[in-house]
């Protein structure tokens, strides 16, 4: 059994009931940040472009605010229903720290900065679902428990 195996089963076996209700809740979080990078790209954009954010150019932030958009619709569907969870939470992974070194900490390291650390706590959190996986009440655990008998 290889590390990643052990640090699965070790989640599988360690996961209370309650913590579906977290990632339940990380799932909406995430969803609801997806949608609003949908709804509102062009103060996304433009926040981009006037920072300069690692030289991105017009045409750049654009694919990048819809890949973002993207991955937190799908990843945060994901997470919220308990469906390749630990997969989800990885693909997060990066998006999170991009948004904490590179948007939130450029408007300042301190306990007002709300978005800063809700960045921090999602990321946290995410990292959590990675190794402990999505739990009892998900859609892996129900396919997991309801295969067909050969």
């Amino acid at each position: 059994m290889n590390m990643v195996q052990k640090i699965e089963h070790w989640g599988d076996l360690h996961h209370t009931k309650s913590l579906d209700i977290v990632r339940i809740g990380l799932g909406l979080l995430i969803l609801s940040k997806g949608i609003a990078f949908v709804s509102d790209t062009g103060v996304q954009q433009e926040w981009i472009i006037q920072h300069n954010t690692l030289g991105f150019s017009g045409l750049m932030a654009v694919a990048v605010l819809h890949t973002v958009a993207f991955a937190h619709l799908v990843g945060g569907l994901l997470i919220l229903i308990g469906l390749v969870t630990r997969f989800a939470a990885v693909i997060q992974i990066p998006i999170l720290l991009g948004a904490i070194f590179f948007v939130n900490i450029s408007k300042g390291f301190s306990f007002l900065n709300s978005e800063l650390w809700l960045s921090i706590i999602v990321l946290l959190l995410l990292v959590l679902f990675w190794v402990v996986g999505s739990g009892p009440y998900s859609v892996d655990n129900w396919m997991k428990t309801h295969r067909p008998k050969p």
